[in-house]
């Protein structure tokens, strides 16, 4: 059968939940180069952008099992409108900061990580709400291509985003990036209410909340391909990520200022457009497992010559190849969730993958502001990719059935 690259988008309603992914991805990489500008601007320390992940994951490891349970009792749609609102309201506290800076500026930078909190307790409510809900509205046979082009749609944000935001602050102001991003999660937010979608009820009635919680968790204990893919973005993020520092790079190391820091915060994500977009007009992969591990390795080597690199040049290079393996990693893992997962079980499923994926680039954030302080940033880079090989090599021994995965299908 000839395969058919737009499948998925092929369905009103996945298209809607596309539009709405797109833009609330685009609002938060707008957000999140902005608030990370100010805070660094205000404190000038590299362990305040560690801050600003674990103000996020934080509530968001926190609530996140809770949230996966929610998201198989209720209706997913309404979950996911009601935390779309929330972070368009926390999209408001930040423009109404900027706006009237006197009233913080006593504070320090608190009152962002006082928003940025209530932020991750919304997110976390909505990722496996959002996820469960964009495997109910597709038929199973078309979930890799779905996984593809919702990759797609979050890496073209997450190139544009970062731009944007760096364009608007270091040309605009501070409050003309938090009211397009207030406009963005607004469609957002209308993009999900469009879609026509019936929840029907399947959980046990008679399951208590703590059996319900702990379901999620032994699902994914049983099946070590899936563990074994979480595994592997986890630590990839958490210990190779280089993401948080980009302001001091930006700053001390490369000299390019906020609309350079948007550049490089776009890098990533335009290697995984370009990727993504390739994937999803190629038939499944037939070695995925392989694939999967060589990505992972090559991503780590990438954020190691990040770590040296002086040139601007070559850095935007190898974060763009950086983002075109994880873009591997995503479509992997992805496909593997959705097609492993029962559907009864995927809300709480979704949300396991949050703790370990989710969190990972929070908590990542953390981890390199920490290390930035006590090792100095290029060290802490360096090392942290050295880390990330590691881990590579002992997953891809100890987990064989990951290692010979091959063809991903329905």
């Amino acid at each position: 059968m000839t395969h058919d690259p737009y499948a998925a988008l092929r369905h009103r309603d996945y298209r809607w939940f596309i539009v709405s992914y797109f833009t609330m991805t685009l609002a938060s990489q707008v957000q999140g180069v902005v608030v990370a500008w100010q805070i660094y601007a205000i404190t000038h320390d590299p362990l305040s952008l560690g801050l600003i992940g674990l103000a996020e994951a934080l509530p968001f490891v926190s609530t996140s099992l809770f949230a996966g349970h929610v998201a198989d009792r209720a209706d997913r749609k309404r979950i996911a409108l009601l935390a779309l609102a929330t972070l368009v309201v926390c999209a408001i506290a930040l423009l109404v900061l900027a706006r009237m800076p006197a009233a913080w500026h006593a504070r320090g930078a608190w009152p962002f990580y006082a928003v940025i909190f209530a932020s991750g307790i919304a997110r976390a409510f909505l990722a496996p709400a959002r996820q469960a809900l964009g495997a109910d509205i597709i038929p199973r046979e078309f979930h890799a291509n779905a996984v593809a082009w919702r990759s797609s749609s979050w890496q073209s944000a997450a190139v544009v985003g970062p731009a944007l935001g760096g364009l608007l602050y270091g040309f605009s102001s501070a409050t003309v990036a938090y009211a397009a991003v207030v406009v963005l999660m607004a469609v957002a937010l209308f993009s999900i209410f469009t879609i026509e979608y019936r929840w029907v009820p399947t959980h046990d009635a008679s399951e208590g909340m703590r059996e319900s919680l702990s379901q999620g968790v032994r699902f994914v204990r049983t099946q070590p391909v899936i563990l074994g893919a979480m595994t592997l973005d986890l630590f990839s993020v958490l210990l190779g990520g280089a993401e948080a520092l980009l302001p001091v790079f930006a700053d001390r190391i490369l000299h390019v200022g906020p609309q350079g820091l948007g550049i490089l915060r776009a890098a990533p994500a335009a290697g995984a457009v370009a990727m993504s977009f390739w994937l999803a007009h190629r038939p499944p992969m037939q070695r995925a497992g392989r694939a999967l591990l060589f990505a992972v390795a090559g991503f780590a080597l990438c954020i190691i010559g990040f770590g040296v690199s002086t040139s601007f040049w070559l850095s935007l290079v190898l974060l763009a190849v950086s983002g075109m393996l994880d873009n591997v990693s995503v479509l992997v893992r992805s496909t593997l969730l959705q097609l492993l997962t029962p559907p009864e079980l995927m809300g709480r499923v979704s949300a396991v993958n949050q703790v370990f994926i989710g969190s990972s680039n929070e908590l990542g954030a953390f981890e390199s502001g920490v290390a930035a302080r006590l090792l100095g940033v290029v060290p802490s880079v360096v090392l942290g990719g050295v880390a990330s090989l590691a881990v590579v090599g002992l997953v891809g021994w100890k987990v064989p059935a990951l290692r010979d995965l091959r063809k991903l299908s329905g």
